[in-house]
Formats: C-alpha cells, structure tokens, sequence
C-alpha cells in the first residue's frame, strides 16, 4: 500500500498477528476467490453454510442453564422457553461432571452450586417434566459421563412416547479437551475415546438428528488460549474423532454431518469473525481431501457459540452488558448456528432470572433490531477480514500439521503439548493485564466504585433434599436388578462392544450415576495427570 509504519504491540490481534494501518488489494495478491472465499452455502463455506443463512432462519437462542436440584431447573427452563429461549442447555453441577453422586462423600458443599444436581433417571425426569423434547432442542455440557447422562435423556425420551429418531440436540461428549483444558475427566484418554466412538456409532444407528458430540474450543479458550490456538486445538481434536469412528468401522458420510463444534466468542471482533470463518474453510479442505467425504453436510462445520466467561469481570459487572453484545455480534456476523449469552453477573454466581433475561434479550435485539441478519457474512469482502481470515487459517494449519507429526492429538495431550501452549499464551496475557499494556475497562483503567446487584444463591438445602430422595430411590427399585445390569456392564466394557445398550440398561433400572461410573471405573481405571510445565 505505500505506507510504512513500525509495528507496535497494541496493533495486534490476541493472537498476536500485527495489524496494518491500511488494508487493500495488496495484502490479497494471491487470494483465490474461488479457493478462499466462495459463495454463502457454497464450499469452501468461508462465508457460511447456507446460501441465505438467518434471512431463512435465526440461529437458535440458548442460555445455559442449570442450578440446585432438577424441579428448580425445570421451573427455570420452562420460564426461558416462555420468554422467547429457542433451544436448552444444559449446566450440571460438578459432582455430577466427575461421576459421583450427591450423597457421596466428595461432594459435600458442591451439590448444585455450579450447575444441576443428576444422580439417577429420576432426576432427569424431573428435569424435563412438561418439556416436549420432540419440539425442543437440547444441549448437553457433560463430557466424562457424557454416556450415562444422555442414556438417561433417551430414556426420557422413551417415556414420553419420543421415538429416539425424533430428537435433536448436542450432547457434548468431548473428551480431548477435558484433558488439554477443563481437567474434569475420569478415565484414562484411549477408553475414554472409547466411550466418545461408541456414542457417536450408537447416534448413527439410533438417534440420527442428534449431535453426539460437540468438539469444543469454549474450554480452550476459557484456560487462556489464543484465538488460533482455540482454532488449532478444536480442528485437531475433531479429526482425531474422526480418525477413531473410521477405526471403529463407520462410514465418513454416516457420521461427519452429526459432528458439530463449539466456540468462543471473545472481544477481538474482528479476530472472532476472522476465525469462525477460517474454521469452516479447514474443516471442509480436511473433510474433502483428508478424508474423501462426500456428502455436502459432511463438509459443514456447523458450531455453537458462547460469549466469553473469561472476559467477565466483578468490577462494574453492568459492563459485562455491553462485552456480551459485542461478543453475540461477532458469533452472528461470522455465521453462527447456535448462541448463548453470559449473564452479567456471572463473574460472582450463576445467573440470576433478572440477568439471565437480559442476556436472551441481548439475542433477540440483534436478531430483530440491529440489520446484521439481512444478508449473509455481511464483512465479506473486506481486504481486512479477508487477510485476517487467511492469516488465521494459517496459523492453525501450522499448530495442524505439527500435531499431526506428534502422532495425533492424544499423543500431543500426553507429551503436554497444547497445554504447555495454552499456559504460555495465558501467561503473557496477564502479564498484559497487569502492566496496563492490555486494558480491561474497570479492572486497571477506568477503576470505579461497587455496582451492587443481586445474586442467586444456592444453599444446602438443595444437597440435602437430593441425597434424601437418592435414599429413597434406593429403597424402592429393584436392587437385584441394578446388580445384574452393572455387572452386564462390566463384561461389556472389558469386551470390544458398544457399551451404550449395557448402560442404558442401568439407567432404565434406575441404577445411579456414581454407581455406573463405579463400573467403569472399576474396567478402566481413574486417570492421574502428570504436569509437563
């Protein structure tokens, strides 16, 4: 263009890809326009998978949710589809995330504080008591026991009279993250990977429109990872998945259009837009010529998106307001197929009612009042956004390339890889926050006085009344039963077959999640991870 100018630090993206003053046809001398960009609902679906994308249909509006016991969450639920809410998410609290149930011994002060408390069909029951899950959609956040959990959804379904053909939804199910991120896992990584295949063989073959997986950067992300290494790890960890469905027999075009993903939204507008579009463009090069898929569906990368945590503060939360809106704004404009929004006050709890309605009604202001949905990847075409999308994909095919070299991605999890990756780029971010050279508005610029606000607040009660009705549950079903099916599931899990059939029957005896998990645990082991820090 011209124009010189010394590169300066706060002329970067997050993922530290310096920015030019001035974008033109320079920076895109060999941009392909065919190669990199296409049409909307055209490959390489850069700029969306649908060739009218909310012109046709909104994205669906989710808010996660989930506190205390399940007829709490229920009455939550059935408040937020009353309000407009378009689909379910599910939160469960962390016991239930680490396979034990609310009377054991180490869940003591956790039962229900960070999500819904599920212990056994019961619960699950009383969860979506009054919700059609024909009509509705539902996503899942559970990841170790993703089997059990959705084994009991499908035995709701079940009883409701809800052919298993009918469902939709995500159940989240990814496990590789678990260990490059979240850490909430239970079992060793390959029988782990295991369990993953086996829910994605048994979608296939029963509940066709429902997502058994969604491979998941939000957690990535959340740890202090970059956009491109969000990006980077995700992709790597959905081809893994895939390379273990092949393993397992299936066909590429039988299960890579129920594959979906699930991103950030984090406050680098641009960077945002610029990575979910570079997700659609490698995931359909790796689908394509990677793995010779040839349904179009296969080659979609459909995701969700969430607004980022990470980002909130507890200083002047009225500002996680507008971090939000700018968040939702970048997840709409780069194309996404599902969005929740976090609420103001999640910074000091889970959400309240009154905050929880302002971040859906966040959603339904873009949707109904902003334009952004009139036509498709509205920045399409900006020199800016064009370079920073090719620059993105870029950055990631590398971190690709060398994970593939590692020898996949459990092999990269198990020499510390993307950890170690992820714990440098939060480090330098701090270090960014606390210097000043990254300014956080209310945190260390622009410092204020309090701005109180209510809080929702989760008592024992919740703990209590859950291990009362476990013990009451326990007296009534049928013992002899719950001891044959956990023993069918033993001998399953020490064979080769899908162990979902084994676990639903557990489910259906009323056998309990820590229970099913004992059995599991009992096959495969716990994991212990060793820090490559």
């Amino acid at each position: 263009m011209g124009i010189e100018t010394a590169h300066d630090e706060r002329h970067r993206t997050t993922s530290g890809v310096a920015i030019e003053p001035v974008y033109g046809p320079d920076e895109l001398k060999h941009f392909d326009r065919q190669r990199d960009l296409g049409l909307p609902g055209g490959f390489p679906y850069t700029r969306g998978i649908h060739p009218d994308m909310y012109r046709r249909q909104l994205w669906t509006m989710r808010q996660f949710s989930g506190f205390a016991t399940p007829d709490e969450t229920n009455r939550r639920y059935h408040y937020l589809l009353e309000q407009g809410q378009t689909g379910l998410s599910v939160a469960f609290d962390l016991p239930t995330l680490m396979g034990y149930d609310a009377d054991h011994s180490l869940s003591e002060g956790e039962v229900g504080k960070c999500g819904v408390s599920i212990s056994s069909l019961e619960d699950m029951e009383i969860l979506f008591r009054g919700i059609p899950l024909e009509d509705v959609t539902v996503s899942m956040t559970i990841n170790s026991p993703a089997a059990v959990l959705w084994a009991m959804y499908l035995a709701v379904a079940e009883e409701q009279g809800v052919g298993w053909e009918r469902l939709s939804g995500t159940i989240q199910n990814d496990i590789l993250k678990e260990y490059i991120a979240q850490k909430e896992f239970i079992f060793p990584p390959r029988p782990s990977m295991r369990l993953v295949t086996d829910t994605i063989e048994f979608g296939v073959r029963h509940a066709p429109r429902f997502n058994p997986v969604s491979i998941s950067g939000y957690h990535i992300r959340e740890a202090g990872s970059t956009a491109v290494q969000e990006l980077a790890f995700t992709l790597r960890d959905g081809i893994e998945y895939v390379d273990w469905a092949l393993e397992r027999g299936l066909a590429i075009d039988e299960f890579a259009p129920r594959l979906s993903f699930f991103f950030n939204a984090h406050n680098d507008f641009f960077e945002e837009v610029a990575k979910y579009r570079a997700a659609r463009k490698i995931w359909a090069y790796v689908m394509r010529d990677r793995y010779g898929a040839s349904a179009e569906r296969s080659r979609k990368l459909r995701f969700h998106a969430q607004t980022a945590g990470c980002s909130l503060t507890w200083q002047q939360p009225y500002n996680n307001v507008v971090r939000t809106a700018l968040q939702a704004l970048a997840a709409v404009v780069g194309g996404a197929q599902s969005l929740h929004t976090n609420s103001l006050d999640e910074a000091y709890a889970l959400p309240s009612e009154h905050a929880v309605t302002i971040a859906l009604r966040t959603q339904q202001v873009l949707a109904y009042e902003s334009g952004v949905t009139q036509t498709p990847d509205p920045l399409g075409g900006s020199y800016f956004l064009e370079k920073l999308t090719l620059e993105t994909e870029q950055a990631a095919q590398r971190y690709i390339e060398r994970i593939d070299g590692m020898g996949g991605m459990i092999a990269a999890i198990e020499a510390g890889f993307p950890q170690r990756e992820i714990a440098a780029a939060s480090y330098r971010y701090q270090r960014e926050v606390e210097s000043g050279e990254r300014v956080i508005v209310g945190v260390n610029r622009f410092q204020s006085g309090g701005q109180p606000i209510e809080l929702l607040q989760i008592d024992e009660a919740s703990a209590r009344q859950q291990s009362a009705k476990l013990a009451a549950l326990r007296q009534r079903r049928d013992n002899g039963r719950v001891s044959r099916s956990l023993d069918a599931l033993r001998r399953s899990a020490e064979g080769r077959e899908n162990t979902m059939p084994s676990i639903l029957d557990a489910v259906r005896a009323y056998a309990t999640l820590g229970e099913i998990c004992d059995a599991l645990r009992g096959v495969f082991g716990v994991y212990q991870e060793t820090s490559h820090l």
